[in-house]
């Protein structure tokens, strides 16, 4: 497993490199890469990250329609959630996590419900922003990275965790590029 696992973790990195950049040539890597980690995180019983992987498959699908579509001169124009939304996708983000994550913990053996469950909500969440090009998207990716680095780690997963420290520079990255993008203008209507 560990092959697959150093594959995937170079696909996640070059994808987010792309994403950062705002190319559109990310997904494609995103789509390899996220295949192979749900074979990776069925075989550490981080069962939520396994199903996470064919939600972020399919919201990948969703992502590189609408980017082609958005693309203009400047790339993939960008832009800020308002007050109102930042607060519904906090709470439903939250609310998600503590139904997933009960669920996780009373009907699977998974090795860390709580944890986990709040790795793939703050995923998905983060994902939707990414794809309708929302800023507030990075500081979410920011939070995963951080709590997910120990948990790959304590599961054996070396690889998977260095990959998200590198991914947490990547992020941090993404969140400087978009902010400057959004305040230059490229904002979505």
């Amino acid at each position: 497993m560990s092959q697959i696992e150093w594959l995937a973790a170079a696909l996640v990195l070059i994808n987010v490199a792309l994403v950062a950049l705002r190319s559109v040539w990310n997904y494609p890597f995103a789509l390899v890469a996220v295949s192979l980690y749900a074979l990776v995180f069925y075989e550490a019983k981080l069962y939520s990250d396994m199903l996470l992987q064919g939600f972020f498959f399919a919201l990948n699908l969703y992502g590189w329609t609408a980017w082609v579509r958005a693309r203009d001169d400047s790339g993939i124009p960008v832009g800020w959630l308002s007050a109102r939304a930042r607060r519904l996708w906090g709470s439903a983000t939250v609310a998600a996590w503590a139904m997933w994550s009960a669920a996780m913990h009373r009907f699977t053996d998974a090795a860390a419900p709580w944890i986990d469950g709040a790795i793939a909500m703050l995923s998905i969440t983060a994902q939707g922003l990414l794809a309708w090009r929302r800023v507030e998207s990075w500081w979410l990716w920011i939070f995963v990275d951080l709590i997910a680095v120990p948990l790959f780690a304590w599961r054996g997963l070396y690889a998977t965790s260095a990959v998200y420290v590198v991914l947490l520079g990547l992020s941090i990255d993404g969140l400087i590029q978009w902010r400057r993008a959004a305040a230059a203008g490229t904002a979505p209507a």
